[in-house]
């Protein structure tokens, strides 16, 4: 059998960065709540079981994630990454591994953590740290390795020297852990740093002090797995998620006319030779058959479209069904309730 494997998704923090009201993981991103993105991630993995630790906004946290199987866990007081593990001790008893995810990483993908999975179970680690490289590592926990290219540490920005500042591999906050090692660990984990906060990252130290195996995976396309602290990181998001669905559609047999303008939910469908030109908007399950042409401007919502429907530039639809080569005048607005 298989190991037995749990997610841990952390989603306790407010995210000040955001300059928001709004508790960071809710920020909506490519037409959903950010963590969305993170849970799917973990399900289409192949991981049932999962807890997410909640802190900030929690009644929010829980009323967004109600559709999800998932376990919620509250950190009373934001104490530290590793404080909030240790919270889910009790939830994660019965699993041989812990993979633990933040929930602002919107664009992380299931290959990638498979991947992940993969190398830690053929290589027998005790430990796997994602990683990836950076221009600009500020602000990024740095990874330090000895001559031989193995981890040692993880270094947080306030508490590296300026030797370490420059190295540019950092931590990517994803882990594969077996379960008796890290909650052991964490057991352990002081407090003594800059933030006065248990470290996650300081159990990396403490597999290397009791001679455990950490193994390194590097993904090479940092945006997939670095988190979302601000606005322009937000829709730096967006953007690759917007992209990603739009050369899904291209080479679906979609035509888009000006792909950085046009915008389709991931709960749209599409038809073959489909034809859309610039700043068009699908949401919210819209249906497009064969061959329809949405010109420039257009808003779709709720709509189902038959074959060969023409819809004229700047409309906005909402809720409306159009048989077969109907066509629809520019600057028509229709909104059946």
């Amino acid at each position: 059998m298989p190991p037995s494997t749990i997610a841990v998704i952390l989603a306790a923090g407010k995210g000040t960065r955001m300059k928001s009201e709004q508790t960071k993981i809710l920020h909506p991103v490519f037409f959903r709540p950010m963590i969305h993105h993170v849970l799917d991630a973990v399900r289409d993995t192949g991981v049932v079981q999962c807890a997410v630790i909640i802190g900030h906004q929690r009644s929010e946290v829980a009323m967004a994630l109600a559709s999800y199987q998932v376990t919620l866990v509250t950190q009373e007081e934001q104490l530290g990454t590793g404080h909030a593990v240790l919270c889910a001790e009790e939830v994660c008893r019965n699993h041989d591994e812990v993979l633990i995810l933040c929930g602002d990483t919107p664009l992380l993908g299931a290959t990638t953590l498979q991947k992940m999975i993969s190398v830690h179970r053929s290589q027998g680690a005790d430990l796997t740290l994602m990683t990836t490289i950076v221009d600009n590592p500020f602000g990024y926990g740095r990874i330090v390795k000895d001559a031989e290219g193995n981890i040692q540490a993880i270094v947080e920005e306030k508490d590296a020297t300026a030797e370490q500042r420059q190295i540019r591999e950092i931590n990517a906050g994803v882990y594969l852990v077996e379960r008796e090692f890290l909650f052991n660990a964490l057991q352990e984990v002081g407090t003594d740093n800059a933030q006065g906060e248990v470290y996650l990252t300081d159990i990396v130290a403490q597999a290397r002090r009791q001679k455990k195996r950490v193994q390194p995976f590097m993904h090479d396309r940092a945006i997939d797995v670095l988190g979302v602290n601000s606005r322009v990181e937000l829709a730096q998001a967006q953007a690759a998620l917007q992209q990603r669905r739009n050369r899904e559609l291209m080479l679906g047999g979609v035509t888009l006319e000006s792909p950085a303008t046009i915008v389709v939910s991931a709960d749209c469908t599409i038809g073959p030779d489909c034809h859309l030109q610039g700043n068009v908007r699908l949401s919210d399950g819209t249906i497009l058959g064969r061959g329809c042409l949405i010109e420039a401007g257009c808003v779709l919502k709720r709509c189902r479209l038959g074959n060969g429907v023409t819809v004229g530039a700047n409309s906005v639809l909402t809720n409306c069904r159009l048989d077969d080569n109907s066509q629809v005048e520019p600057l028509t607005l229709c909104n059946n309730k």
